[in-house]
């Protein structure tokens, strides 16, 4: 385990604006409390906490790599609309101590899932359309199938007419 110093910076701090990740034109993760970890000369990456993410869409596999400083990462794969984003995510689960606020979040990777940021007025102005969209996830996915559940009924069947 190696610590971050002056050799090997890594910085982790709240995110400013909100951030989401597309995938397959559908959003899987927007938050307002995402991190931004910068490491050393690497791009910095936007962590989502997991309860920001759409977990159903993913399952994790078998992959496993290592950091010296932020600990093992484990890896999922995104399944949305018939298609694939294997291994385009990663969580330290049991991050090494320095990496403490990490634990719980996810990232993605930028050629696999769209990473971007939102403007907070931007959202509110679509909260407004949340009807609609509600509507729209209970629809057709492109595939034939629902992108969710369909609703329960709200109206029983009219009872037969007397005599039959």
């Amino acid at each position: 385990m190696k610590i971050p110093g002056p050799d090997h910076p890594i910085t982790i701090t709240p995110a400013k604006t909100r951030w989401r990740a597309l995938f397959e034109n559908h959003v899987i993760a927007d938050s307002g409390q995402a991190l931004v970890l910068k490491e050393a000369a690497y791009k910095p990456v936007v962590y989502f906490p997991r309860e920001d993410v759409s977990m159903e869409f993913m399952s994790k596999t078998d992959r496993v790599t290592h950091c010296p400083y932020k600990g093992d990462a484990s890896y999922y794969t995104v399944l949305m609309d018939g298609r694939f984003g294997e291994n385009s995510v990663w969580s330290y689960e049991e991050p090494f101590p320095a990496m403490e606020q990490i634990r719980g979040h996810l990232a993605f990777y930028p050629d696999k899932v769209e990473v971007y940021e939102v403007e907070d007025a931007a959202v509110a102005s679509q909260a407004q359309r949340t009807d609609i969209d509600e509507a729209i996830l209970h629809t057709d996915a492109g595939d034939g199938t629902s992108q969710r559940p369909h609703w329960p009924p709200n109206v029983s069947e009219p009872p037969p007419p007397v005599g039959e």
